[in-house]
């Protein structure tokens, strides 16, 4: 009698794919753990394997094996994820797409370039800078450009230049069973099917692999001047915000943290000569003519609501300077509280809301006993908090996901989302059904169904699971 245990989907999968591969197919422990989460506090699940590919040709290899075996592909690109996304809860195979970095084309006069997905947006600049052009959307980490497209990425940017979704053209897209499609491509629009590109900016991986991508590029500005302003409290640095936006004033950035970030800012980027106090930092684009008008007018909407005086900062090193600050802006939150880990909040509501929604999270955080450090893109009524706690703490990690709901749930109440740009993932999928409904949610599965029958992408993200009948 052979009792001998049965073989097992992955072991099929493994000796299919050696042979392609070789040692680019890992079961090292220490590369297993490497991507069994992303940069939040979800519980790391280790991949049974490592995939590195190369080309196109060894994703679809890599996906019609997995799917010819029902074993789940993640994919994974810097592992910067703030929700859990690149978590592979399922086991199988993490699929790693950082090896994919060729820029392919960059078309000068048409403002356009192809490049593969484990390419960055530091990357991309860089490459650019003689050109005369650069990609606008920011996120602040070192993501990739892969993983920003499937997350819908915006940033610091994005109140000027938009976010992932308006600035892709097209991908090359491998789905579930190893097909490749094309969608989109150059032309600035098009009237000509369905829109098959942003069907997959913000999927999250969960309708197919994105290995090669077409972004718009923007022409670098004659001027570019930053500056930083604070404010006596919140609620005034929101109100002329509000009243920047709302009066057309084309800001490329506008940005504010509260007086317990910027405490932690100015601690760990030293930011000499700043108060901790709620601060906006501020850029403008233009020609030097236009880049003063829209400083004049930002500045005596600021003064109306008793802020300033302005730092202003022209010099490039300068800028990078003030920026990379701003960036670090989570880093710092963490390094102001040694041995926290951080719970991102990540809400976006209509411009006309966000006092209402950043004054309620305020009051939130007081009321739970909670350090928790507000930082946001507030051009376009997104803000996070950072709320940090103690990692393997029950209890208290309880507590700070019941902050989060009342964060979420009032930017809800408002109009707004969940996720302003970090996605859905694990972290948010409780709130999908609140926020489109059952039917929305319905159709959406139903995507998933048609282009992924045997849910090996991705699973268990984005989309909850659905209620018992």
């Amino acid at each position: 009698m052979d009792t001998s245990a049965p073989p097992r989907p992955i072991d099929a999968v493994l000796a299919s794919l050696a042979p392609l591969l070789g040692e680019r197919l890992s079961l090292n422990p220490s590369l297993r753990a490497q991507h069994a989460r992303g940069e939040d506090t979800s519980t790391p699940t280790l991949p049974d394997a490592v995939a590195f590919a190369d080309t196109t040709a060894e994703v679809s290899a890599i996906l019609a094996a997995c799917n010819a075996h029902g074993v789940a592909v993640t994919p994974f690109g810097a592992g910067t994820s703030l929700e859990g996304h690149v978590n592979p809860v399922r086991g199988g195979i993490s699929l790693d797409l950082s090896r994919m970095t060729a820029i392919e084309e960059v078309n000068a006069a048409d403002m356009d370039c192809v490049l593969r997905p484990g390419v960055t947006r530091q990357q991309l600049n860089a490459h650019l800078r003689d050109q005369g052009l650069f990609f606008p959307v920011d996120p602040g980490s070192h993501a990739t450009l892969g993983g920003m497209c499937a997350t819908r990425a915006s940033g610091t940017n994005a109140v000027r230049y938009g976010t992932m979704r308006e600035n892709v053209l097209g991908l090359e897209v491998v789905l579930a069973d190893g097909r490749v499609i094309e969608t989109g491509g150059r032309t600035r629009k098009a009237a000509h099917g369905y829109d098959l590109t942003r069907l997959f900016i913000g999927s999250e991986g969960t309708l197919g692999v994105i290995t090669r991508i077409r972004l718009r590029l923007h022409g670098l500005p004659e001027a570019m001047v930053s500056a930083v302003c604070p404010f006596p409290d919140i609620g005034a640095a929101v109100r002329s915000v509000i009243a920047t936006m709302q009066a057309g004033i084309p800001v490329a950035r506008i940005e504010l943290l509260d007086e317990a970030q910027m405490a932690a800012c100015i601690a760990y980027s030293k930011l000499e000569g700043m108060a901790p106090t709620p601060t906006l930092f501020l850029e403008f684009h233009g020609s030097e003519a236009g880049v003063a008008e829209q400083a004049q007018a930002v500045e005596e909407i600021v003064a109306a609501e008793g802020g300033g005086p302005f730092a202003w900062a022209r010099e490039a090193e300068a800028r990078n300077r003030l920026w990379q600050a701003r960036h670090d802006a989570y880093w710092a939150g963490l390094a102001w509280r040694p041995g926290k880990r951080g719970i991102t909040t990540d809400v976006c509501v209509p411009i006309s809301r966000l006092e209402e929604a950043l004054l309620g999270a305020k009051q939130d955080i007081a009321d739970s006993g909670f350090e928790a450090p507000i930082v946001g893109h507030v051009g376009d009524g997104n803000f996070h908090s950072i709320i940090l706690v103690e990692e393997g703490n029950a209890a208290e990690m309880a507590r700070a996901w019941e902050l989060d709901r009342r964060i979420v749930r009032r930017a809800l109440a408002l109009g707004g989302t969940c996720s302003g740009e970090h996605g859905v993932g694990l972290g948010k999928r409780q709130f999908m059904e609140e926020e489109h409904g059952a039917a929305a949610l319905d159709v959406m599965r139903a995507l998933k169904a048609t282009l992924d029958p045997r849910g090996i992408l991705n699973p268990g993200k984005l989309l909850p699971d659905p209620s018992p009948a």
